[in-house]
This record gives C-alpha cells, sequence and structure tokens, in this order.
C-alpha cells in the first residue's frame, strides 16, 4: 500500500495487523481521487474510522489543507501514527475515539470540513450510518462532499435531505456512495440516484 500521486508519491504505507481492516485498495483510491481533485485544494477533510490513514493522507499528499483522522482501534491506531510520521506531511491530527459519539458530540477541530471519507466497518447497520449522516449535516462546509465505502450487497446509505445522492461507484466487490451539500438541481436527498453504477 502507498500513496498514490501528490507530494507524497510513491511513500509507502503500513496496513493495521490483524484482519479485522480492510484497507482501500490502490485501485479504488486511485479512482476516488481523480473523481475529487477538483474540489481537494485547500480542503478541510475528515478521515473517519481511519484505519491506516490512507484516504486522509492521499487526500492531504494531492492538495488538501488539512486531514483529521478519527480512529478507535488500538492496532489501527499503531499502523496510523507511524504512516503519518514516515509520510511526513503536516497538518494532520488525530484523535481517538469512537466515530459515532464524537460526531455526534460535534465541536471537531477542522471542522467545517469539505471533504468526509467514512469508510466504517461493513458490519455497521443501516441505521446508525443513517444517524452518523444526520449527525454530520452540522460539521459540513457550503458544497461539502461526502463518500461512504460499502460493500456492493450492502443497501445504499440513507443520506439525510440535506445532502444530495450523486452516482455511486462500484469496484468490485466496493461501491462508494456520494453526495454534497448544498442547493438541489433536481435529484433527491434520500439516497435515490438513477441509471446503473459506473466504474
Amino acid at each position: 500500500m502507498r500513496i498514490i500521486a501528490g507530494v507524497a508519491r510513491g511513500r509507502r504505507l503500513v496496513a493495521p495487523a490483524g484482519d479485522t481492516v480492510r484497507p482501500t485498495g490502490d485501485r479504488v483510491r486511485e479512482a476516488l481521487f481523480a473523481s475529487l481533485m477538483p474540489h481537494l485544494p485547500g480542503a478541510s477533510v475528515l478521515d473517519a474510522f481511519a484505519g491506516s490513514g490512507a484516504l486522509g493522507l492521499e487526500a492531504r499528499s494531492r492538495g488538501a489543507a488539512e486531514v483529521t483522522f478519527i480512529e478507535r482501534d488500538r492496532r489501527s491506531l499503531t499502523a496510523l501514527e507511524r504512516n503519518v510520521a514516515s509520510v511526513g506531511l503536516d497538518a494532520v491530527r488525530i484523535v481517538r475515539g469512537d466515530t459515532l459519539a464524537l460526531v455526534r458530540r460535534g465541536g471537531l477541530a477542522g471542522a467545517p470540513f469539505d471533504l468526509v471519507l467514512l469508510d466504517p466497518p461493513y458490519a455497521l447497520e443501516e441505521e446508525p450510518l443513517a444517524v452518523l449522516l444526520a449527525d454530520l449535516v452540522p460539521l459540513l462546509a457550503p458544497e461539502a462532499r461526502v463518500i461512504v465505502e460499502r460493500a456492493s450487497g450492502s443497501p445504499a446509505p440513507r443520506w439525510p435531505a440535506t445532502l444530495q445522492a450523486e452516482e455511486p461507484r462500484r469496484y468490485g466487490s466496493t461501491v462508494l456512495h456520494r453526495a454534497r451539500s448544498g442547493p438541489f438541481e433536481g435529484g433527491r436527498g434520500d439516497g435515490a440516484s438513477g441509471g446503473g453504477l459506473g466504474a
């Protein structure tokens, strides 16, 4: 696993020990960040359920102004801290704790966020994910992007009405669900979207 592009391109990342964390693969990260490039320069990013930190570090490498990581698992925190130190990028902070509780509490450093990257455990059920997305709304900047990584067999997130769902993208067994805040342009904020899944 490595940083794919930007100022830290090629830097190696370590994955958390054990089999409870599934780092986002290079192919998925490359496709995701290619689509996000216009929105990254100067952005404040939240990487929740951060694991190794690969998503947030990729964003910072590609021009995001600052990144806040949230992680509670001890082994994941060890890997995350090693990666932050080895990549050598500044303007990153690690918040230790439970994502659902911290987002609900509000007041996270770095808010309002322009980009939120959520890679929760695939076992996280639909209802707590919907609550988390609703709790995120006060922490978002205008025109913020929210990305949720899920297994291809999982239902689409139930987006709050203030978030407009965009076309999801499927990469093998992974689906990236996307939404943005801001004024609607036709579309609905309830997780519905038309058409098939793109690659």
